[in-house]
Formats: C-alpha cells, sequence, structure tokens
C-alpha cells in the first residue's frame, strides 16, 4: 500500500493544492485549513451552504496566496496573509477561538467573484497561532491534540479501492458512468492506493514516511459530496451521498474515508509506504 496523492486546502472550502510532499503538523498538514471564511456573525462558511465557494482557486505563491475563478472576468488577488490584522472570535461547528482578519480587499475580492451585490458580506479570517484549537476530546488520542480550521480532525484519509466500489455501485444503479465521481467530492488530505474497500475501517494505528497517525474516527459525509468541484452545481440525485448511504449508513451518519491525528511531526510525500501498525 502506498501514498498516492497529497492535498491541503489552504482556505476551508475552497479549491485544493495537491502537493507531492507535506510538512505534518500536530494539526495536520502544514498549509491546510489555515484560513476561513466567516459571515458578520464570525459563523464558519463553507460549501454546504455556499457551493460557489468551490470554484475560488487557490494558488500558494513564495510569500502570497493568489485566488481565481475560472471563466470570470476578474482579476486573480494576491493575498499576503497577516498575523497583525483585527482579531475576531470565530465559530466552527461547536468550537468558538480567535482568528485574524485578512482584511477589506479580499472580502471585496470575493464579493465580486461570487456575483454578490447584497449581503451576506464574508470576511477572510486566519488562524490565530496564540490560541490553540483542541480536537473533540471525546476522540482526542491525548489532551494537547489540535486541530486547524478543518470540521474536527487533523488529517482525513481516503482509499483508491472504496472509491473504486462506490464508482461501480453508481454504474450498477444508472446502468452507465454518468454518475462516477472523482475522489475530490471528498476532499482529502491523503489518499492511499489499496485494492480492498474501506479496509481502514480495521486499522488503529498507521505509519506513512516517518509519520505515525491515529485513526480515530471514521468521517460522516454531507451533501458537499453532491457538489462538482470545479463548477459548484450540485448533484440533482443527490449522488453519491444516496448510492453511499445505501452501504456506509452508520449510527453516526454515512461514512468515507477515516479522520486522523498525528502523533509526530515529520515529512511525507507520494510513493510513501503505508504500514499498519495496529488494527483494531
Amino acid at each position: 500500500m502506498n501514498l498516492v496523492e497529497l492535498f491541503i486546502y489552504p482556505i476551508k472550502s475552497c479549491g485544493k493544492i495537491p502537493l507531492n510532499q507535506a510538512e505534518v503538523t500536530l494539526k495536520g498538514l502544514a498549509g491546510d485549513r489555515e484560513f476561513m471564511w466567516v459571515d458578520e456573525s464570525g459563523q464558519f462558511v463553507t460549501q454546504r451552504t455556499y457551493p460557489q465557494l468551490t470554484k475560488i482557486r487557490v494558488q500558494q505563491l513564495e510569500n502570497e496566496i493568489e485566488l481565481s475563478v475560472d471563466n470570470q472576468e476578474i482579476e486573480p488577488f494576491k493575498l499576503q496573509p497577516t498575523l497583525t490584522g483585527t482579531s475576531k472570535t470565530v465559530q466552527v461547528w461547536r468550537d468558538q477561538t480567535v482568528a485574524i482578519d485578512q482584511g477589506d480587499a479580499v472580502a471585496d475580492w470575493l464579493q465580486n467573484a461570487l456575483k454578490q451585490d447584497e449581503q451576506p458580506y464574508f470576511r477572510l479570517m486566519r488562524q490565530s497561532p496564540d490560541f490553540i484549537r483542541p480536537v473533540d476530546p471525546n476522540y482526542a488520542v491525548n489532551p494537547n491534540n489540535q486541530v486547524s480550521f478543518a470540521d474536527g480532525y487533523p488529517c482525513l484519509l481516503t482509499n483508491t479501492a472504496s472509491l473504486a466500489e462506490l464508482n461501480r455501485k453508481l454504474k450498477e444503479t444508472y446502468s452507465t458512468s454518468s454518475q462516477e465521481i472523482p475522489m475530490n467530492r471528498f476532499r482529502p488530505n491523503i489518499v492511499i492506493d489499496t485494492n480492498q474497500p474501506f479496509i481502514e475501517d480495521n486499522w488503529k494505528t498507521i505509519l506513512i514516511g516517518e509519520v505515525y497517525f491515529d485513526l480515530v474516527k471514521p468521517c460522516s459525509r454531507c451533501i458537499v459530496t453532491t457538489t462538482n468541484q470545479k463548477s459548484g452545481e450540485r448533484n440533482e440525485l443527490k449522488e453519491p451521498l444516496k448510492t453511499l448511504a445505501t452501504f456506509r449508513q452508520q449510527p453516526r451518519g454515512v461514512m468515507f474515508g477515516f479522520n486522523m491525528i498525528p502523533r509526530n511531526t515529520g515529512t511525507i510525500q507520494v510513493g510513501d509506504s503505508v504500514e499498519v501498525v495496529e488494527i483494531l
């Protein structure tokens, strides 16, 4: 088994950046979900309610982050991230933490990019290094476990064989390949290549490169999986969530992929072997 793809999403719910190599920090891959959009009350904003956020492409430059939108007459925006802006309390699910406002210019750019002439008006916030957001204590391995602006856990792992099985069922249901989907619907950080679907359900600890990961909770899926990650359009048949629910429904939701917590920092890269250290 090998690691075949690595992704970070610098801005929560916006475009991905593929990597050949990543630094693993205690709160996930370096640069992943360090930023997020919030509404005027400080509530986090995602594709769940604004699927068009996926059309915001993100590119990391040397000291800047470039935002752009395909096929629109709007110039890309180069953001100079800051840790000296106005601090504000923000909400991510049940968590409250403090983040740093990235300024009016990027907020105005998003308003234009999304063609929103009226409210809501979103602000881009950066996670403050002075405030740790802890992992849910019900799943934390130790009290020091922390997370970025990801939904709840530092890293998300998916498996190529699981996607192949889902696409097989979709093709079987619709007698066509028209509903088959790419892995980007699940917005993973780490994609591994195996020949057994959902084999990770039985893992407790794995080693990738020089980093140990504890698999703490299967990932429950939502309407984002029905959103085309290029166009922002929702699938009218609610696929693949509808089909996934026929064979991956569990008490806490419809599951695909696994949430992980790194035990240590280090480097991982595409091609690394995946070693199962401990099973359930």
